[in-house]
């Protein structure tokens, strides 16, 4: 049974703020980054430039996520989600390296002087928008449970994150007057991008590993299965079962999740399956907002039965070896 919720155009709507406020920030942080020469203001430019032109796309396939599932496409077209999440953080990862070995290239050269006032007054308004954004894809996401948005969501955080570092990092030279510091303050920039790229690497090769077990069908992490039978396994309590066997398998943003049960005694009304069923679905639910849920009986037979079936079925011939 598919469960899921259509909030298609809410979905689009949602990331249609997030898609117009990367490209406000990436023309206002492209025209600092020249104005100022700064690294660090280009390295959020070019963040948010990768993920406006792969948010663009993403945008007008949305209506395509929602289609149902058909012989031609048996898992929806969910796989293209996580084809775009790959790409992007794929993306995000090279241009972060290469910042990095751009940035340490400038600080074996001697560094450079920025405007820190300015750069440290821009990222302070840079991260309040950014927070105020994040709260907004927050909010219209609770309901919506999109993995889109949830990846748009946590690159505003970073953002907002980084902004009110290089906010910080920005003031010290005004606030910090001692002899000692000034040398340093041509590598401030370079060593700054040096270490927020650090942070922010891990990130993108997080989304690109996972996305790659998705696109593999591998199994969710061990956390999701066991979630999942925390779910399910209270509501066969009265089935009277012997063993469970789950097969989970996430495509995008849906779960695919396939239980056999082994009953203890032969035989179980169609009726009383199906509520068992149906308790399953209303328990996943509460956790999971899109997801195919079965419940499949595990027949075992003894040899001897077999032996029967087989007679049965050939005739009366038996089973041959």
């Amino acid at each position: 049974m598919r469960i899921g919720r259509k909030t298609p155009k809410k979905e689009k709507a949602t990331m249609s703020v997030s898609l117009y406020g990367n490209l406000f920030f990436v023309i206002l942080e492209l025209v600092m980054a020249i104005y100022t020469s700064s690294q660090a203001v280009l390295l959020d430019a070019v963040y948010d430039g990768i993920e406006f032109f792969m948010l663009l796309p993403s945008v007008f396939l949305i209506p395509l996520l929602y289609k149902p599932s058909n012989e031609k496409h048996p898992f929806g077209y969910m796989q293209i989600e996580t084809v775009f999440i790959v790409i992007k953080g794929i993306t995000m990862s090279a241009v972060t390296i290469g910042l990095i070995a751009n940035s340490m290239n400038i600080v074996l050269h001697g560094g450079h002087i920025v405007s820190f006032d300015m750069v440290a007054g821009f990222e302070l308004a840079a991260c309040l928008i950014g927070v105020a954004v994040t709260l907004y894809l927050k909010h219209r996401n609770s309901t919506m449970n999109s993995p889109l948005i949830q990846a748009e969501m946590q690159g505003w955080k970073i953002d907002s994150i980084i902004s009110i570092g290089m906010a910080a990092a920005f003031f010290m030279p005004k606030f910090i007057t001692f002899t000692w510091f000034e040398p340093w303050i041509p590598y401030l920039d370079s060593i700054l991008t040096i270490i927020l790229s650090m942070i922010m690497l891990p990130t993108p090769i997080k989304t690109v590993i996972s996305g790659i077990r998705d696109l593999l069908l591998i199994s969710p992490g061990e956390e999701t299965i066991q979630e999942i039978r925390e779910l399910i396994e209270p509501q066969l309590r009265e089935c009277r079962y012997s063993d469970l066997y789950y097969e989970v398998v996430k495509t995008g943003r849906k779960l695919w999740i396939s239980v056999y049960i082994t009953l203890e005694r032969d035989e179980l009304s169609v009726r009383r399956f199906q509520i068992f069923q149906a308790r399953c679905i209303s328990a996943l639910a509460e956790k999971y907002t899109d997801f195919y849920f079965e419940l499949l009986p595990e027949i075992e037979f003894e040899p001897e039965e077999m032996e029967e079936i087989a007679k049965e079925t050939v005739g009366g011939e038996g089973i041959r070896d």
